[in-house]
């Protein structure tokens, strides 16, 4: 999920890779009130996640500003997958369970779950004395309605099991009933469009709810500006005893990431949502900001559109692969804070096959054999669109676009504000474009589904892509029980992906928030999103 600013084209001439390089280089547990944890994901392959600290103890009260690229523009939970909506979300709407800053699933709502062993029946006991933040109790007939209501919405991060019955046993127990087993549900079920909303929404009508949405989350809507800030206070009734400590959280909109710097240094913000990676460093070693980092569920990637008359043919851009030196790419540009992509999934998402996949590697001799296999061996003219106010993306931009130049593909990049860039790749107006792909839980199937599944809500992230055999085995390991066997299907999935690049994965970011050093409890999740609940500025 891209987040970036204001509106230009450029097509920059670069004579070869290594010369662009230096130039980036240059300038560059539980009782009733808490969260119990059952099932463990596969952990983080980047270090420990870190919390912010400060000197003095947790202070309590006050009000805390974080500055985000982009602004909140709905709470409706099902309908929605972007990053600027689904981390406002979370902190309104739970889910029966979560996942923890280690990527470990945990009982959130309820209390316990279990699992039959046919996989084909989820129960649910909610905590004692749940209440939304309007002060009404929380019951399994709200678990009903909204589950009900996601399965018929069916947006962008559908339930993708086949749900025979949803069924409120009692008040507090919740079951439900699969036609078939899908091993990825659980995980599924911790996504924030699994949240639990009141049952019919409350008394109100839907509009009316998600202007002013009620939810079991640490903080309930004050104020927002669609276009702009929200304001969030703390919810009176949270059922984490003791939390949040903050009384007031307010998302501030600083579209571009040097502005966001800036209004950090200068204590305008208490942190900022995705540093930029070049930045870290700089914050780090401030005297009064610090560097808060997690492995990430993310893969940052070059997309291309298979419906585009070149980016159809594989040998296109199986030749642009070839020619692009992604370790060269990430060492330049971010600053140890990321790995080299390998694979689609990133080494934090079980199944990932890191070690065994064999990517196409940078040889820019093979790059130019491949593209003289395809029905544009003389080269060709093409565009790179990329979300504009991003310094990171936009050398990404660059680099790639010295790798088509020395093989005879000449890209124009096109830059284009955020809101812009989005209505261009949903509507599939584009040729090749740099976003990133995230998983939104602990799950490979969490990025697979969505990016090879043509039949799917994103038809395979907005690139066309279809591979009949691909489909069978993405089908294939949502049945299949954890183990060897599913190992073996993501593996050959994989490979084929490898080999046949819709996308090119470049490289798999560390999550960083820059903050203030008075800052103290922000946790990192490995979606990106941060848990406010803990969080208070010492004194």
């Amino acid at each position: 999920m891209s987040k970036l600013k204001a509106s230009f084209k450029k097509s920059v001439g670069i004579g070869t890779l290594a010369v662009l390089f230096l130039v980036l280089l240059a300038g560059c547990s539980g009782s009733n009130n808490k969260a119990d944890s059952t099932n463990a994901a596969q952990e983080s392959a980047s270090p420990a996640p870190t919390q912010s600290a400060g000197a003095a103890g947790p202070a309590v009260g006050g009000t805390f500003v974080y500055g985000r690229p982009a602004a909140v523009t709905s709470f409706d939970l099902h309908n929605e997958i972007t990053s600027n909506n689904a981390f406002a979300i979370d902190k309104v709407f739970e889910s029966l369970v979560s996942f923890d800053s280690k990527g470990e699933i945990v009982d959130f709502l309820a209390k316990s779950h279990s699992i039959s062993k046919d996989g084909l029946t989820y129960t649910f006991v909610l905590r004692d004395g749940l209440k939304f933040s309007n002060g009404t109790d929380v019951t399994a007939e709200d678990a009903v309605f909204s589950l009900q209501r996601h399965l018929k919405v069916k947006g962008p991060l559908a339930i993708s099991a086949k749900v025979a019955t949803i069924k409120a046993q009692d008040k507090q127990t919740l079951v439900i009933t699969l036609k078939e087993p899908y091993t990825p549900f659980i995980s599924e079920l911790s996504n924030f469009s699994n949240g639990i909303i009141p049952n019919h929404f409350g008394g109100v009508t839907e509009e009316e709810f998600f202007k002013k949405p009620v939810g079991t989350g640490p903080f309930v809507v004050e104020t927002w500006d669609p276009a702009g800030d929200l304001t969030f206070t703390k919810n009176p009734n949270y059922w984490q005893e003791g939390k949040p400590n903050i009384d007031k959280l307010v998302y501030k909109l600083i579209e571009d990431d040097s502005q966001a710097i800036n209004q950090l240094k200068a204590g305008e913000v208490d942190a900022i949502e995705s540093l930029a990676l070049q930045n870290a460093n700089e914050i780090k070693d401030g005297s009064d900001t610090a560097v808060v980092t997690n492995g990430s569920w993310v893969t940052e990637q070059l997309f291309f559109n298979t419906l585009d008359e070149h980016f159809k043919d594989v040998h296109v851009r199986r030749a642009l692969a070839l020619a692009l030196d992604r370790d060269g790419l990430t060492k330049a540009l971010t600053f140890g804070y990321a790995q080299t992509a390998n694979s689609l999934l990133p080494p934090t998402i079980p199944y990932n096959a890191n070690d065994t996949i064999k990517a196409l590697n940078f040889n820019v001799d093979e790059a130019k054999a491949e593209l003289a296999k395809s029905a544009f061996p003389g080269g060709f003219s093409t565009k790179l669109l990329v979300a504009s106010g991003n310094s990171t993306r936009a050398q990404e931009a660059q680099i790639i676009q010295a790798a088509g130049q020395a093989i005879g593909i000449k890209i124009e990049i096109e830059s284009i504000e955020l809101a812009a860039f989005r209505e261009r790749f949903f509507a599939y107006d584009f040729s090749a474009m740099l976003n990133s792909g995230q998983a939104d839980s602990p799950e490979a199937n969490s990025i697979l589904a969505f990016q090879t599944d043509p039949q799917g809500f994103s038809k395979s992230y907005w690139t066309h892509y279809t591979n009949d055999e691909v489909t069978k085995l993405l089908y294939d390991g949502q049945k299949t029980a954890d183990g060897d066997g599913r190992a073996d299907i993501y593996s050959k999935l994989l490979q084929t992906l490898a080999d046949e690049v819709p996308y090119i994965p470049l490289y798999y970011p560390d999550i960083l928030i820059g903050a203030r050093s008075s800052v103290q409890g922000l946790v990192v999740l490995p979606n990106g999103s941060v848990r406010f609940d803990t969080v208070s500025i010492s004194k």
